[in-house]
């Protein structure tokens, strides 16, 4: 039984670098892991910002690209399960800040162990494992890239 070769991968070999498509792939991988944890993507990405730092509801909408009421939503999604908390900022009665609980801490972890479960099972399909890696190792390169990003843009 032959093979026929993956349409990205022939594309690829044409000259054609469709990385949006593989980017959109990846994401759905990201996706079926969190699902594992009950997590959707959102909820993970604020979990991941809320463990570098707390973070008022503005703030967490300009890193996310997204409107505040949108992170509203989403936060109070958080803090039912006991994900989040959000605490008042000493000296500054207005601004409320969002804190990753000790739980939330569990559940990041947990996620973070899912999607890399996933992920290692989608390079298994590899039959070189030095391939495997590489693509891990093309991961860190962007996580690289996005905290340079990140630091460049927001100063953090």
């Amino acid at each position: 039984m032959t093979t026929e070769p993956i349409p990205a991968v022939v594309a690829i070999d044409r000259g054609r670098r469709p990385l949006g498509r593989t980017a959109a792939w990846l994401a759905k991988q990201v996706e079926i892991g969190l699902a594992t944890v009950d997590l959707s993507v959102s909820q993970y990405r604020i979990l991941s910002l809320l463990d570098e730092s707390s973070a008022a509801s503005s703030h967490l909408a300009e890193r996310l690209a997204v409107r505040p009421p949108t992170i509203t939503a989403v936060v109070d999604g958080l803090v039912t399960r006991g994900l989040v908390e959000r605490r008042a900022v000493e000296g500054d009665r207005r601004r409320v800040d969002h804190v990753l609980t000790d739980e939330g801490h569990r559940v990041l972890d947990a996620a973070d162990t899912a999607v890399e479960e996933r992920l290692r099972g989608v390079t298994d399909a590899l039959d070189d494992p030095e391939a495997a890696e590489a693509a891990f190792r093309g991961l860190a390169a962007w996580r690289t890239a996005f905290v340079a990003y990140t630091r460049a843009r927001w100063g953090r």
